[in-house]
């Protein structure tokens, strides 16, 4: 197989492995948060914050271990940066939710779903994808072959 036609296979296997690491991530968060909220009885910014840290840390495990198993990043320079990463994300979600509901002024429960859970989770993938495979996970210290 000459390399151009390598090109795609690596860039489709690295999506859905990144795409697989996100969902388990958010199933974590979800369920975690949920437990939280309910029967532990915490509060929801707490809640939310421990399992946010923990569908970061299952993010990271599955993108190290399976996605980019073969850029070998250690110690926890790398964790912290993909927290960061993430934190940027979750900012560009509420970033999107806050111009639609107090600046266009779509204040429905509707309107907050597909602001921040569609277009916000949207456009938060795509900076997560693109700080993912630049910051954290770049193959001995060059950007990948999408980035330059």
């Amino acid at each position: 197989m000459s390399p151009r036609a390598v090109r795609p296979v690596r860039h489709r296997r690295e999506l859905l492995g990144f795409a697989t690491a996100g969902l388990l991530a958010y199933a974590v968060d979800l369920a975690l948060f949920t437990y939280l909220r309910g029967p532990a009885g915490l509060g929801p910014l707490t809640a939310k914050a421990l399992s946010f840290l923990a569908g970061c840390t299952v993010a990271y495990i599955g993108n190290a271990h399976g996605t980019y198993r073969d850029t070998h990043v250690r110690g926890p320079r790398p964790y912290a940066v993909f927290f960061a990463v993430n934190l940027a994300g979750a900012a560009v979600q509420l970033l999107c939710l806050a111009v639609s509901h107090y600046g266009l002024g779509l204040t429905s429960q509707r309107a907050d779903t597909v602001s921040g859970a569609v277009v916000g989770m949207a456009l938060a993938t795509g900076v997560r994808f693109w700080g993912t495979r630049t910051l954290v996970f770049r193959n001995g210290g060059r950007c990948g072959p999408w980035t330059g």
